[in-house]
């Protein structure tokens, strides 16, 4: 700590903080980047989410969620709560 610059102390003290606070985050957070290029594949599905978005073919986070969670209530026993914000 001694060695950081004294404009490095906060932002690393922000993330010690995640990490007590949420080691699955802090874990996430220090991953790294993926570099992998697109695919083809990859680039026409994000067009064609992007294009869908466009045309307001969305639905409400609260119905996702939702969704998301009794399409996983059996994985959720083997993995243990799953938390959505």
């Amino acid at each position: 700590m001694d060695q950081l610059p004294e404009m490095a102390v906060d932002p690393i003290g922000n993330l010690l903080q995640r990490a007590v606070e949420d080691p699955t985050a802090a874990m996430l957070d220090a991953a790294p980047i993926d570099d992998e290029p697109l695919t083809p594949e990859d680039e026409a599905a994000i067009a064609e989410g992007r294009a869908a978005a466009k045309r307001g073919e969305t639905i409400p986070w609260d119905k996702a969620k939702s969704e998301l969670v009794s399409d996983d209530c059996s994985a959720q026993s083997a993995i243990g709560s799953v938390h959505f914000p």
